[in-house]
């Protein structure tokens, strides 16, 4: 691999098509995240798909550039978020409800609101808790085993180089 693309990431064709496909992409991830507990998907689906916008953008810009959309001090704070807005839910149920339930369904719905944004009480909130905490994890693993990738491609290229010249 060329070490222009290393520092400025790909071509500008790339990089047009990329910001408009990811825009796409991170709208859909959304979408899947929030009509989870209507639809096929939620908060797992939603996430993974969210952070492959990342991701794609990544990998068509540059780290450098990455860095500025969401940085790993950005991504690792959403991440606590969503756990902590995930484990809130749980400990709500078990604090909120009459019966005192860990994970209870303590927002009541009527039969009106079926099959509609807000008809399924917590889940929704759980869906964006759990969409947050994969879709941010994910991005982590994807710029940790990069940087790895990067660090072991410039130490092969060290012992190559000692080699040449001894």
């Amino acid at each position: 691999m060329n070490d222009r693309f290393d520092k400025h990431g790909m071509s500008l064709i790339v990089k047009t098509v990329t910001h408009l496909l990811a825009a796409f992409i991170l709208l859909f991830g959304v979408y899947i995240v929030l009509y989870g507990h209507l639809t096929p998907g939620g908060g797992f689906a939603g996430g993974v798909i969210t952070a492959c916008a990342f991701i794609l953008l990544t990998l068509a810009e540059g780290r450098a550039a990455a860095r500025q959309t969401v940085s790993n001090a950005v991504s690792s704070a959403l991440d606590c978020v969503g756990a902590l807005l995930f484990l809130g839910m749980a400990l709500a149920g078990l604090y909120l409800s009459r019966e005192h339930v860990f994970f209870k369904n303590f927002i009541e719905t009527g039969r009106t609101a079926w099959f509609r944004l807000w008809s399924s009480g917590i889940i929704l909130i759980c869906n964006l808790g759990i969409g947050l905490k994969v879709g941010m994890s994910l991005v982590l693993v994807f710029s940790v085993l990069a940087t790895i990738r990067v660090a072991m491609h410039g130490e092969s290229r060290r012992v190559f180089r000692k080699g040449r010249e001894e």
